[in-house]
């Protein structure tokens, strides 16, 4: 068995069939873990990072940062017996082997995202199963460079010339501090921190639990710093041609929002509904709920009552959790309730779902949308929990939006918008009092849902927000 072991670009999603290299945590020489985050790979759906298959020390990156990666392509290489002595020198034999048998330690044949058959050819690779084969080019675009990614950079034997390119005079930059060898201990949102503020975190020695680097970590390295943060790779100025227009690829995240959208748009009959509700009792049941020690450590926020709204309605009227299957002319009513939670982030927006949140008690519901955000803030939402949704809320209010009309996001039924929460005058009890009142918007498949139901539906979601401790005895 080869002590070299290659690691393929796995399918990290459903239909996905290539990922862009954003950066490398770690670098040929390094020695690396079992499950160690070593590579961060942007899909259509989302940033992930990639963990290791097996533990050793890295011999060979195949593609730097900035190149897109077909499923099924060879990453990264790892020597998984570094002590073994010097690795032999390949014979022809090996090497045919190498070019024709997939790496050891690959997902099994026939499962979803494992190499397709070989098939005849020059110059091509194994992709998803059911998409055939596809000619194996690397796709590069240009990226910008910054001082955290270009010690991390991996400089590797091109296969064809390049162009050469006159680089501009780099700045001075003061001695860094030693690098470690083995790998950084850090958290998902700590990464992204450090990659903002373009620090390196291997220059920190880390405070957290087994020597993990922190956010105060990255915070007091980015202040000792001599030079200040990079405040404009945040706010990126935009850069026109001489036709004084800019053009922005469309790939990514926003390219797959864009093409669901576009088929939602033109397939599904979108009928929208609207409800002004007043919403004192729910903000002041909210108060409640920050009392209670189980809420303690927990950052609840109306959003919490809306989706506990949206999810008592359901039990009420089962046919809003449903799909329409054109393929054998079926609706399907699901049981679950996969509760889609719209967020907008820097690749675009996207829509993770809480798995099952109709069984969640009011206090997991609010961990699981605590989590959701968490996530999706950091830009590492796994493409599982965005998919096979069934239902979904997207919070226009946070932008100080009233209402809108949401487009359903595909193979659903129902989208509810909740606007923004306002002082507004409201008659209360024959009186006019000032009452915090807020609108919903709920988009429905006409196909599926008539006026009456989508009405009634909407009608309890409100008939819960105006109060929410009358609707969750009567209901439940």
């Amino acid at each position: 068995m080869s002590r070299i072991k290659e690691f393929n670009l796995p399918d990290l999603g459903e239909g996905l069939t290539e990922g862009e290299i954003l950066a490398w945590l770690v670098k040929v020489g390094d020695t690396i873990e079992l499950n160690q985050p070593i590579v961060e790979v942007e899909t259509a759906k989302a940033a992930v990072e990639i963990p290791a298959k097996w533990a050793g020390v890295v011999t060979k990156i195949f593609h730097e940062a900035g190149v897109t990666v077909e499923v099924g392509q060879p990453i990264i290489s790892i020597d998984t017996e570094p002590g073994a002595g010097e690795l032999p020198e390949p014979s022809a034999e090996s090497l045919a082997a190498v070019s024709i048998a997939p790496s050891e330690g690959a997902i099994e044949p026939g499962m979803v995202g494992s190499p397709a058959p070989a098939a005849p050819g020059v110059g091509r690779t194994p992709v998803l199963v059911g998409y055939g084969v596809r000619e194996a080019s690397a796709k590069r675009r240009p990226r910008v460079s910054t001082p955290a990614a270009a010690a991390r950079a991996v400089t590797a034997p091109a296969a064809t010339p390049a162009p050469a390119v006159t680089p501009a005079p780099a700045p001075a930059v003061p001695p860094a501090a030693p690098v470690r060898s083995g790998p950084v201990l850090a958290k998902p949102p700590v990464r992204k921190l450090a990659r903002d503020l373009g620090v390196d975190l291997a220059t920190i020695a880390g405070t957290g639990p087994l020597g993990s680097v922190t956010r105060d970590d990255v915070h007091q390295a980015a202040e000792g710093a001599r030079k200040p943060a990079p405040v404009a790779a945040a706010v990126p100025t935009a850069v026109f041609d001489a036709s004084r227009e800019q053009r922005i690829p469309v790939k990514g995240v926003r390219k797959l929002t864009a093409e669901n959208m576009v088929a939602s748009a033109f397939t599904a009959p979108h009928v929208t509904e609207f409800l002004t509700v007043d919403v004192t009792r729910s903000m002041k049941a909210l108060d409640k709920l920050k009392t209670r020690p189980e809420f303690a450590d927990l950052r609840i926020s109306p959003l919490l009552l809306v989706a506990k709204a949206v999810l008592l309605a359901v039990k009420r009227h089962p046919m809003v959790n449903s799909s329409w299957s054109a393929a054998t002319g079926e609706i399907v009513v699901k049981e679950y309730v996969n509760l889609g939670i719209a967020a907008a982030t820097e690749r675009g927006l996207i829509v993770p779902n809480v798995k099952d949140a109709g069984r969640l008690s009011l206090v997991e519901l609010a961990e699981a949308l605590n989590a959701l955000v968490r996530t999706a803030k950091s830009g590492k939402t796994p493409p599982a929990d965005m998919a096979h949704g069934t239902l979904s809320i997207t919070n226009v209010g946070v932008f100080g939006v009233d209402t809108g009309t949401p487009i359903l996001p595909p193979g659903e039924s129902a989208i509810l918008a909740f606007g923004a929460i306002r002082p507004t005058p409201w008659v209360h009890k024959g009186k006019i009092k000032v009452r915090q009142v807020t609108t919903l918007g709920l988009s429905f498949d006409h196909r599926i849902i008539d006026g009456e139901l989508g009405s009634k539906f909407l009608r309890d979601i409100g008939a819960f927000l105006t109060d929410p401790e009358a609707a969750i005895l009567a209901w439940t």
